[in-house]
């Protein structure tokens, strides 16, 4: 495992945590402010737990 994917790997985890606790603020670091970030504010305004999936599924889906 190269340094660089061991780097991308924990950024992940750290926003999965960050996704935990802020959801939009997740999104918003894995990319930017665009139809997926306003999606997750108003998943999230919907309900916690559908705007945590939503947050969680964009950062793994690379």
């Amino acid at each position: 495992m190269t340094t660089v994917a061991k780097n991308e790997g924990t950024a992940d985890v750290l926003r999965i945590l960050l996704s935990i606790i802020l959801p939009p603020v997740g999104v918003f670091f894995e990319v930017g402010i665009g139809l997926h970030f306003w999606l997750n504010i108003l998943l999230t305004l919907f309900g916690y737990i559908p705007g945590i999936i939503h947050a969680v599924w964009i950062i793994l889906r690379k």
